[in-house]
């Protein structure tokens, strides 16, 4: 417990959700235990959904535990749109984080027919289409981008999820 604790302060750490005024400052690493174990007690399908397969039955999955992930992680009144989907991206990656670069960006993309200022159906299937339309690309980087082995530094043979493809392209055009 103690070490996911850890891993996913300092994953939060290096997308700077400890700076300035947030609440995370004022946290210890015990803060995540409830979060942790929420995610542990998930079963394996979460890990199995990507953009290529969000249907109905898959965003609902998504959009409820964004809905628990809050209310487990975050005090009352507190913005929580980029940490709980940074923390969705770092753990499952079937969604992109929602930072202020993805969501200018993508707010452009869908021509403004969708704010980006929540997880909800019309922002997930947004970015299905925007998949949908970009498929080949998307599908292309994800089988070729690896993660890297902690122990050995070699790439691995775990592709990233093509949520995390698109969340990339988001953040660089959103800059």
């Amino acid at each position: 417990m103690e070490r996911s604790c850890l891993t996913l302060g300092f994953y939060l750490a290096s997308w700077g959700m400890f700076r300035g005024s947030s609440f995370l400052l004022q946290k210890s690493l015990k803060h995540f235990q409830p979060a942790i174990s929420y995610i542990n007690n998930l079963d394996n399908s979460y890990w199995e959904i990507d953009v290529d397969k969000y249907d109905n039955y898959n965003i609902q999955k998504i959009i409820d535990t964004y809905s628990d992930l809050k209310d487990l992680f975050i005090p009352t009144a507190k913005t929580h749109l980029t940490l709980i989907t940074k923390i969705l991206l770092g753990v499952f990656g079937f969604i992109p984080a929602f930072d202020n670069n993805f969501c200018n960006s993508f707010r452009r993309i869908s021509y403004y027919q969708c704010g980006f200022r929540k997880v909800n159906i019309k922002s997930l299937m947004q970015i299905k289409k925007f998949y949908d339309s970009n498929s080949n690309v998307i599908d292309n980087l994800s089988k070729t981008t690896f993660t890297t082995d902690f122990k050995t530094g070699q790439k691995t043979k775990i592709s990233y999820p093509k949520a995390k493809i698109i969340d990339m392209f988001g953040f660089i055009t959103g800059q």
